[in-house]
């Protein structure tokens, strides 16, 4: 990804948009393209949608999974508040999200509002290994799921 200093043709952020100290205008080129982003999508709804009673819909205007349509496990989220990320928010197992953060803060991240809760950020624009992509997204179902949907998924007791 690329941050230039404010203003400029290729900016993202509508110009009416104030800058904040949380929040400053600045020229955000995402290096993922459009077409990427949306195969990205495609094979992460597939790995979403194979869990046993997994639903998507929008919610705040991301792709979002739930359990039963209730209990939301994963988000999609494309240059959230021009932050310049394409990535995923989503459940963790507790002490989870402290340690990937730790250990490769470049690929993640704690997501603001639910970040408190053990959430976990994921760049999806920083390389893929989809094994461990599709590990963490077991994770965060696990999280969620009643036992009986994850036994079912898992077979795990």
């Amino acid at each position: 990804m690329a941050v230039a200093g404010e203003g400029g043709p290729a900016a993202t952020a509508p110009e009416s948009r104030r800058a904040t100290k949380a929040f400053p205008r600045a020229t955000i080129i995402l290096v993922v393209s459009s077409a990427e982003r949306e195969r990205t999508l495609s094979r992460l709804r597939k790995i979403c949608l194979a869990l046993p009673e997994a639903s998507e819909r929008l919610s705040h205007g991301a792709p979002t999974f739930f359990v039963r349509g209730k209990r939301a496990f994963l988000m999609v989220l494309t240059n959230h508040h021009d932050d310049g990320r394409f990535a995923i928010w989503c459940a963790a197992p507790a002490g989870m999200q402290r340690m990937l953060v730790e250990a490769d803060p470049e690929r993640f991240f704690v997501p603001p509002y639910v970040g408190h809760r053990g959430w976990l950020g994921v760049r999806l624009d920083r390389g893929l290994d989809w094994d461990e992509l599709a590990g963490i997204v077991e994770d965060a179902y696990a999280e969620v799921a009643p036992q009986k949907l994850v036994r079912e998924a898992f077979g795990a007791a």
